[in-house]
């Protein structure tokens, strides 16, 4: 089992679809006799007394039309009644009946698997949705350059059917090298290429082929995932194990793919990075998603900012990852202005697996078991790894540590902790264990219960839940338990909620720039996966899948990188900036009923540090109104604002730039669709400066600010008029904040509207 453990392939799984409404399957089998599928829905309170129960009733009002006709479903906390196969006859006699409330035809809905096209509102039938969403061809136009471990292109998310042929416009190629050649790709995975040269030189050893392909395919199943999940192609059917069935599609899903595989099993480094993004602004990508970073850093010594600062200079928004370290505040990746930097929330799905104790008494959890489960009715012996182990960090089941005799036939209570979740199940299933239930602990953070693909039956639940578990299985002389496996929950509320992974603010490197930007789906997400490993990447693991479950800021990247090749479609002239600017001043901070959009670790209001401009709303951004646009020049006066060198800004910017000391700006100045207000103890009054740009019709916005204790918000003028488009208006706005505690928040919000459009920025304040 050690070696096992060495062997473990290193996925970067915890580095990533809608509207509450849930969408019901229909039934699709073949109808025999011209019979169409019919629900009807009874008046139980009419059920005459003469039978028995609802059941024999409702099987006498169908035999009373049909002879033939027989129940599928008989329905009881959903509606009141029953499913069968009837004529169009059948049904209009039927309808005549005593108590029958009515008698619908089925109609097929579609579920959507990644279910964030739905979430995001990209799925609805609405006229005013339809009318600013871009055209199939427009988005056909888009190349979406993503960064990660390449690409296994046999999936159907790269199905080309009903593409129009590569754009004129693409000069990039699909290299040839191990188990991957030219008809690799088509005309959805338009490019795909590798580099190595950098990883092979820091570890000093060529790539063994025998464990990875030196080529642009997939060996970990990252870069499939993530690439498919900005542009996959509609694929129906799909699922993992029983779980999130539906069709699944991209967020641009009839954008085009270029992979650059800079990432192995020894990690991505600069030097292939930089190579990648040359090769990918030389090719002709539209939008760069790298679901990768390692840590903040100064601009100037920050390779991803350098190479992101090439492709913005060429008009190429680059999407980031913001990193997996939260809750802890201030360590951020990928902070860089001229990147949009995404966060991770969560969904409205869940994957429930309930906790029955001999009790009586139930606990929720989650989990992505999908093989025999355990009986739901038959309990079995339950016992804490500490009592079963022979070690000290017994409680954490490692490999070796569980006793056999103690754990044949029993579900073991194990904390998580020292190593993967689902080896942890591997190592109570080879002592004998028949279960696992997967605690936590202090250290946790209120981890919101990541779902995983485990190998028995299993049910993650949290601190509280597992402390009162363990109690019982502690005390009880003959402590009993089973698993049941809940299947997939939509309309989970609140949703969405802040991750507990994902990285939060402040940004150390310039605290004046709020970062992460955005927040999108990165909690189970379901998209397309590698054909080499397995979905928990153990080299014991053989179950092979076309699409996983994972989560992580890797997953919420990729869906604001096709978000903006929706954008770039339907807005074509738009810069980086222009793009970047509509996703934030669009973006939500609050649910339906006013409150605060939640982080699941307090299970109480975020703030801006936690989600920036907040959650993405996809249709909002098509017509944001007014946006904040910005150029190289300002990014280079940010750079002399920062106090960079002229070394230090052409390493950046590759220009010979000299600052003009007589008109010093300041890096508050900088065009931000967002407010991080630093107040120092020698600076309580300060002022930032911002132009917004029309890109809507002739308008007067007004300005509104929230109150926030503590600070006085001053903003000047407090209306702008906008006679033509791509006018430019500019304002500015003063904080004024009181003497508070070191390390105190607060937040606030500026909207500027015009009755038709809120064109909003969060404000984030912190006491330095």
């Amino acid at each position: 089992m050690k070696m096992e453990i060495l062997l473990f392939i290193l996925i970067q799984t915890l580095l990533l679809l809608i509207p509450s409404r849930f969408y019901v399957a229909a039934n699709d089998r073949q109808q025999q006799q011209q019979k169409g599928t019919y629900i009807i829905q009874m008046d139980s309170s009419n059920k005459p007394a003469v039978f028995e129960d609802h059941v024999n009733w409702y099987d006498s009002s169908l035999r009373s039309v049909s002879d033939s006709a027989d129940m599928f479903y008989t329905y009881t906390n959903v509606v009141h009644g029953f499913s069968a196969s009837l004529s169009d006859k059948e049904a209009e006699l039927l309808k005549k009946q005593p108590g029958v409330v009515s008698v619908i035809p089925e109609i097929r809905y579609e579920l959507h698997t990644t279910r964030t096209p739905d979430f995001l509102g990209l799925m609805e039938k609405r006229p005013s949705t339809i009318s600013v969403l871009p055209s199939p061809d427009k988005v056909g136009d888009v190349v979406i350059g993503v960064l990660d471990t390449g690409v296994w292109p046999e999936i159907r998310s790269y199905d080309d059917s009903g593409l129009d042929p590569v754009p004129r416009s693409w000069k990039g190629e699909c290299e040839v090298g191990k188990n991957f050649n030219s008809s690799s790709c088509n005309r959805k995975l338009i490019g795909a290429t590798f580099f190595s040269k950098g990883y092979e030189r820091k570890t000093g050893r060529l790539i063994n082929q025998e464990v990875e392909s030196k080529s642009p395919r997939d060996d970990q199943g990252h870069g499939t995932h993530t690439s498919s999940t900005a542009a996959g192609s509609a694929v129906a059917d799909a699922g993992f194990f029983g779980y999130a069935t539906g069709t699944a599609r991209g967020m641009a899903s009839a954008a085009r793919v270029a992979v650059y595989k800079v990432c192995w099993l020894g990690g991505c480094f600069g030097s292939d990075i930089l190579a990648a993004v040359d090769k990918a602004i030389e090719d002709g990508v539209h939008v760069l998603s790298m679901s990768f970073g390692g840590g903040s850093h100064d601009y100037y010594y920050d390779n991803v900012a350098i190479a992101a600062f090439a492709a913005t200079a060429r008009g190429i928004l680059v999407s980031a990852s913001a990193g997996n370290n939260g809750p802890h505040s201030g360590i951020l990746s990928n902070v860089a202005p001229w990147i949009t930097t995404v966060g991770a929330g969560t969904l409205d799905r869940d994957f429930p697996a309930y906790v029955k104790l001999g009790n009586g008494k139930t606990y929720k959890g989650v989990s992505l078991y999908g093989e025999k489960p355990l009986s739901d009715t038959v309990l079995v012996p339950i016992i804490s790894a500490y009592n079963a182990s022979n070690s000290t960090d017994g409680n954490l089941c490692l490999a070796g540590t569980l006793i056999p005799e103690k754990v044949a036939g029993k579900i073991v209570i194990c904390d998580r902790g020292r190593s993967q979740k689902v080896l942890k199940g591997l190592v109570v299933k080879d002592a004998g264990g028949v279960g696992m239930i997967l605690t936590s602990d202090e250290e946790s953070y209120g981890e919101e219960q990541v779902a995983y693909p485990h190998f028995l039956p299993t049910s993650s639940v949290r601190l509280e839940k597992g402390n009162e578990i363990k109690n019982y299985a502690d005390h009880e002389a003959s402590p009993t338990a089973t698993i049941i496996q809940g299947g997939t929950k939509l309309g989970v509320e609140p949703s969405p909620t802040v991750a507990a992974f994902s990285s939060r603010g402040p940004n150390l490197v310039t605290p004046e720039i709020l970062k992460p930007d955005i927040i999108a789906p990165g909690v189970n997400i379901l998209a397309g996966w590698t054909g080499a490993v397995g979905p928990s990447g153990l080299s014991l693991d053989q179950r092979r899948v076309s699409f996983n479950i994972i989560s992580g800021t890797s997953m919420s990247c990729p869906h604001v990188s096709g978000l903006a090749a929706l954008l770039k479609a339907a807005h074509p002239e738009w810069s980086p900036a222009a793009i970047r600017s509509a996703l934030m001043t669009t973006a939500y901070s609050t649910y339906k009923n006013g409150e605060t959009i939640e982080d699941v670790v307090t299970e109480s209001a975020a703030t801006p540090f936690d989600f920036g401009a907040g959650h993405v709303d996809p249709v909002a951004a098509l017509d944001p109104g007014l946006v904040y646009d910005a150029t190289v020049e300002d990014y280079t006066r940010f750079l002399c604002a920062s106090n960079y060198t002229s070394d230090q800004i052409k390493t950046v910017t590759k220009r010979d730039f000299t600052c003009n000391k007589r008109n010093k700006s300041s890096v508050r100045d900088l065009n931000y669709p967002s407010f991080s207000v630093p107040f120092e103890k020698a600076s309580r009054r300060l002022t930032y400066r911002r132009t917004l740009t029309n890109v809507g019709d002739p308008a007067t916005y007004k300005v509104s600010v929230s109150k926030v204790d503590a600070v006085k918000i001053l903003v000047k003028p407090t209306a702008l008029t906008f006679k033509q488009a791509n006018e430019k208006q500019t304002y500015t706005v003063t904080f004024v904040g009181r003497r508070l505690a070191w390390n105190t928040l607060r937040s606030g919000r500026l909207e500027w509207s015009d009755g038709k459009h809120i064109v909003g920025s969060n404000v984030a304040f912190r006491w330095t």
